[in-house]
């Protein structure tokens, strides 16, 4: 199992979940920005709007958009920069995956900004005007952690089942009846970990499954964050 995705052989990554720009085909002729960068270029050529060029999570309502956005603030200088270009040309946030992903199939809005990749690419296969990219200068990835409590009632029976989903028998059941890109570099297929390491390597960050994971939950931290959130929305 990769380092990064188990802590002291105790709790594990199960999948390998990136954050993707999705976008409406139509609206990008000439193909989609390909990095925050060029996000940020393409996000000053549009005309200040009300609404309808941009999505996002609201951070105050999805906890996944906050990880998101705080693990983006570690690896990205010009994070707040970049949503307040997403303000003056009309950023819409909504709670869950699903209020982005159906408004940038449709045409409402024309792209959406860290999405989680796992439920894009589930449904792009039915939704051709809706596209997805992995950010050419980093992509954020995520992972769904199972362990064993301490505590449980039938702990052999929790390893046996955890011992399952980390085999490949488990992962591919994952990747292929779930759609949830697994872990496991033994699992191949479109896209799994082994074809996203295999095409981006290190440009993708996975955030690693350690103790490191409960500075997301400082509050202070949090506090903070959120100020920047609030600051950079203002109109």
């Amino acid at each position: 199992w990769p380092d990064w995705a188990q802590w002291q052989d105790t709790a594990y990554a199960l999948t390998f979940e990136p954050a993707v720009l999705v976008y409406h085909r139509p609206s990008f002729p000439d193909g989609p920005p390909q990095s925050r960068l060029a996000l940020m270029d393409w996000l000053r050529a549009q005309p200040a709007a009300a609404g309808g060029a941009v999505g996002t999570y609201d951070i105050t309502r999805s906890a996944l958009g906050y990880l998101f956005l705080a693990r983006d603030e570690e690896l990205f200088g010009d994070i707040w920069a970049l949503i307040r270009a997403m303000t003056r040309a009309g950023l819409e946030v909504f709670p869950t995956s699903q209020d982005i992903i159906e408004r940038v199939a449709d045409g409402r809005l024309k792209l959406g900004y860290n999405i989680l990749g796992s439920y894009a690419a589930d449904q792009a296969r039915s939704r051709p005007d809706l596209g997805l990219v992995l950010p050419r200068d980093f992509t954020v990835v995520v992972s769904r952690v199972a362990l064993v409590p301490r505590a449980a009632a039938a702990p052999d029976l929790g390893a046996a089942f955890l011992d399952f989903v980390m085999g490949q028998e488990g992962q591919t059941i994952l990747a292929t009846r779930l759609r949830l890109p697994a872990v496991s570099l033994e699992v191949g297929g479109e896209g799994s970990a082994r074809a996203m390491v295999a095409a981006l390597g290190d440009q993708l960050r996975p955030v690693a499954v350690s103790p490191g994971l409960l500075v997301y939950l400082d509050q202070a931290k949090r506090r903070g964050m959120l100020a920047r959130w609030r600051a950079a929305l203002a109109r």
